[in-house]
């Protein structure tokens, strides 16, 4: 499954190479590695932020549906994007790597095996448009 996402600017990075396992593995070494969340530079990490975001005072504003918060920021590599709940996403350069992390203050992290499992799960894939969920 190739990692697309889509933003205004039309600009894409080359999707980083998972390292593969040679044949004939352990298969709990298998299971073990397959099960591991996604860490380092490659990884991408969702994070649900129900509340408004502003930018230099200016409050994000979903350009599709004209929502004012319940966003999820997708984070890779580093860039952050943020996506509205009518499924509409736009890259954020105003939220760096850093300041996402300094956002994560949840102890229970839920790993999903790709990003389009990770916005169904979580309501963002355009089910849940023009609802706020709290």
């Amino acid at each position: 499954m190739t990692l697309v996402l889509r933003t205004t600017d039309r600009t894409a990075e080359p999707t980083p190479v998972l390292p593969v396992l040679p044949a004939g593995t352990d298969p709990l070494l298998q299971l073990q590695y397959e099960t591991q969340p996604a860490t380092g530079p490659g990884a991408t990490r969702c994070l649900s932020h129900p509340h408004e975001l502003a930018f230099g005072g200016i409050p994000a504003t979903c350009s599709a549906c004209r929502a004012r918060r319940d966003w999820l920021l997708i984070n890779h590599g580093r860039h952050v994007w943020i996506r509205c709940r009518c499924s509409n996403q736009w890259l954020e350069p105003e939220i760096s790597r850093a300041h996402f992390d300094t956002l994560i203050d949840s102890p229970d992290v839920t790993t999903y095996p790709g990003v389009e499992q990770c916005l169904v799960a979580l309501g963002f894939d355009g089910a849940f448009a023009g609802i706020y969920l709290e």
